[in-house]
């Protein structure tokens, strides 16, 4: 067995970054694992281009928390740089537009490891952006309720690879989520948990969230959402 990746006793350096263009190959595969996790990977239709789509392509000019973003984790043996280099759009964002507010600094944090780490696919998940290998990654966008004054934040995916758990970094990802939410004013996060996943539940529960026991969640699509089109087209 070759030698553990990330050594008891020794320190590794993590980062949340906002994730950036060249980031949607590694996203997909994230988003991919955390479908075949949950069991859907037979229903899971996104692609590279979906992803690059969806979240640059077709907002180019909207800030970060204001439309789908997505953050990336990543580790590393040696000290990120504390600034992350930005492109030609985000700068136009911050400097131009009055967005300052919602550039998103990168998280940075030393951790010691009680337990080696072996990351056998490092390889696989090796950052494009400044060295490192990428630890998981959270996906979010606004949301908006009638009841409240202020929109909220909708946290779709919250995904850290399995041999990364337990070691603090799904709380650096979520407190970094949870305090931009906050520092831009909105009024809540929320999120969606597999009722089976009980160490989801207990984290979530560690880290401030209320379970809505009184609610249930819907979802009209397939062949279920088409037959509406259908019966609009069939409308006199």
């Amino acid at each position: 067995m070759p030698p553990p990746e990330h050594p008891a006793g020794h320190h590794i350096y993590a980062r949340v970054r906002l994730a950036k263009a060249t980031d949607a190959p590694l996203l997909h595969k994230l988003m991919q694992q955390m479908a075949s996790y949950h069991g859907y990977a037979k229903v899971f239709t996104a692609t590279e281009a979906s992803v690059a789509a969806n979240l640059w392509e077709s907002n180019p000019r909207r800030p970060p928390f204001f439309s789908a973003t997505a953050l990336v984790l990543e580790v590393s043996h040696h000290l990120f740089p504390s600034v992350v280099s930005v492109n030609s759009v985000e700068k136009n964002l911050s400097n131009n537009e009055g967005h300052s507010s919602t550039v998103f600094d990168p998280v940075l944090r030393t951790v010691r490891l009680d337990s080696a780490i072996e990351d056998r696919d490092s390889g696989t998940y090796e950052s494009r952006v400044g060295g490192g290998v990428v630890a998981g990654y959270v996906l979010f966008y606004p949301s908006y309720s009638g009841y409240f004054e202020k929109p909220g934040i909708f946290m779709e995916n919250f995904f850290v690879r399995e041999c990364y758990r337990g070691i603090g970094l799904g709380k650096m990802m979520f407190a970094a989520v949870a305090a931009k939410a906050a520092a831009l004013g909105f009024s809540a996060v929320d999120w969606l948990v597999v009722g089976w996943n009980a160490e989801a539940i207990e984290f979530y529960v560690g880290m401030g969230g209320q379970i809505m026991h009184d609610v249930k969640r819907f979802r009209l699509s397939g062949e279920r959402l088409s037959a509406y089109a259908a019966e609009e087209e069939q409308s006199p």
